[in-house]
């Protein structure tokens, strides 16, 4: 921070040698965006391999970056993928931010992101897609949403300051500071 968010390197590589299905951020601009719709969008596009992680080139965030040359033939969340790949559901989101706060009133851990609504507007088109529904009050159950803070991201409920939520904020089920430290939410399920 400020620069860069926090690294996951090592969580994608985990998650590759012990066989699990890993897809990551694709940021494209809108063809013809409605009224509504950022001109910027996020998809989630899988991983092959190690090899295929290693090969992506890191953009101004260090975030490692899908090839936009290398989309059509990569299975997406949410875009047209390949006919030889079956649709793709999510069990986990892990949700990089600015700042997280567990509301003491609440129990849910809010996420201020960083402003361009990549994250909350990609999962509010997932779920609209999956469930046909637009409910934010409480964490989704059909996919875990997690988030990752360096513990200064992490305010306090004794801070004087607050997380603000906006009508496109998703709560969180958890989050994991870089302390070790994992804040589990209070809220149940809607």
């Amino acid at each position: 921070m400020p620069s860069a968010e926090i690294q996951t390197d090592e969580i994608v590589r985990d998650a590759l040698q012990t066989g699990k299905k890993v897809f990551v951020p694709y940021l494209y601009k809108h063809p013809d965006p409605p009224s509504n719709t950022p001109k910027s969008v996020m998809d989630m596009v899988d991983l092959r391999s190690i090899s295929d992680y290693d090969s992506l080139k890191r953009d101004s965030w260090g975030i490692p970056t899908i090839e936009s040359s290398t989309v059509g033939k990569r299975e997406r969340i949410l875009g047209e993928s390949p006919k030889d790949a079956s649709p793709a559901g999510l069990d986990m989101i892990l949700l990089p931010g600015v700042a997280f706060e567990k509301d003491a009133a609440t129990g849910v851990i809010k996420r201020l992101g960083h402003g361009k609504g990549f994250y909350d507007y990609f999962m509010h088109r997932y779920l609209e897609n999956k469930r046909g529904d637009d409910s934010r009050e409480a964490p989704e159950s059909d996919v875990y949403l997690i988030g990752l803070a360096l513990g200064e991201q992490y305010l306090r409920s004794d801070a004087d300051l607050t997380v603000p939520v906006g009508q496109l904020d998703h709560r969180l089920h958890g989050l994991v500071v870089g302390t070790g430290e994992i804040v589990e939410s209070n809220a149940t399920d809607s």
